[in-house]
């Protein structure tokens, strides 16, 4: 299997409304994005300005109003608020509206997105084996006509999904450790994980483990994934407001331990704000030269990554669309086409 070199658009849910949001991504349709993904927080990272539209109504609005993006979710946690058979549901409708265009991207999730509604965090390990048991069941729930099961954590008696896609919805992990990772190699559509990190973490833990997982992959599950990477950028002419435009996502830069167990947005956004801007801004590739900014993403290119989804974190999105569409896209795309 070839997997096509995509670039795609994050709608940044913490930051816009709903309204807002799915503007700037028709917009990236427009200017030559090729996906569109969202988070799905019922909480922001910041409280002061922050947003968090639901991810799963939204997305059927963005399919209803784009032709061509590929759209999916960077990521939802389908173990604690949801249901996995809900889930499973939800994304059998949009795949069935948008067939070959939806992704169902899921991860181990955060506090900040269950505490709140009185569900008790689990310890890591907890997370994950929710994570593969609902992967499991969302599969069986998919693939056969009326399911029975009976798992660690969920159970579903005679379910039938009544609508679900002619073609697959393709499942991604979201992982920034080793375990997911491996997990992902061995039976997702795609792997998911975000940049800004020290370089050995991906050539000599994350894409290794990757490696691993495929090389125990079923082969009826195909011999490659796509690879996706969240590359957080912040492109202006002007370096002070690429660099001010990072503030807003200050909370990026703390470390997991810091920021994994928070459930209080007031409490990430203090945090957040406790950073000097150069550490606010540490995640992020910030230039002013488009060569020098397109040279800092083909390093992710080069390390294999297939599909690269820019978070541009500023509030004049529109701005950002229109010179990655002019000044950037074009560039990534002539070394890729030739």
């Amino acid at each position: 299997m070839t997997v096509p070199i995509r670039f795609g658009y994050k709608a940044s849910a913490e930051q816009f409304d709903p309204r807002d949001l799915l503007r700037f991504s028709v917009q990236a349709e427009r200017v030559g994005f090729d996906s569109v993904f969202t988070s799905d927080h019922l909480q922001p990272w910041q409280h002061v300005g922050g947003h968090a539209p639901a991810a799963m109504p939204w997305l059927g609005a963005l399919g209803a109003s784009t032709e061509r993006v590929l759209i999916g979710t960077s990521v939802l946690t389908p173990t604690l608020r949801y249901h996995p058979g809900v889930v499973a549901q939800v994304f059998g409708t949009l795949g069935s509206l948008f067939p070959g265009r939806v992704v169902l991207g899921v991860g181990t999730g955060e506090a900040l997105n269950e505490v709140t509604l009185g569900i008790p965090w689990p310890e890591q390990k907890e997370r994950f084996a929710r994570l593969k048991e609902s992967i499991q069941l969302i599969e069986a729930l998919w693939a056969d006509e009326r399911v029975t099961f009976d798992g660690q954590f969920y159970s579903v008696k005679d379910a039938t999904i009544y609508d679900r896609p002619a073609e697959r919805v393709p499942i991604y992990i979201g992982a920034s450790g080793p375990a997911a990772t491996r997990l992902a190699g061995r039976i997702a559509d795609g792997w998911i994980t975000t940049s800004g990190k020290s370089p050995s973490l991906y050539t000599d833990t994350l894409i290794p483990s990757l490696d691993e997982g495929l090389s125990k992959r079923d082969p009826g599950l195909g011999a490659d994934v796509d690879r996706m990477i969240e590359v957080k950028v912040s492109f202006d002419h002007d370096h002070e407001q690429a660099l001010q435009d990072t503030r807003f996502w200050a909370p990026l830069a703390l470390t997991p331990e810091q920021k994994t167990s928070v459930h209080d947005p007031i409490e990430m956004q203090r945090l957040g704000d406790e950073l000097p801007i150069e550490q606010a801004a540490s995640r992020f590739i910030v230039s002013t030269d488009p060569d020098e900014h397109v040279a800092r993403i083909r390093e992710y290119l080069d390390l294999g990554f297939t599909h690269l989804v820019f978070h541009g974190p500023g509030h004049d999105q529109d701005r950002f669309l229109r010179l990655y569409g002019e000044e950037i896209l074009p560039r990534l795309r002539a070394p890729v086409a030739s």
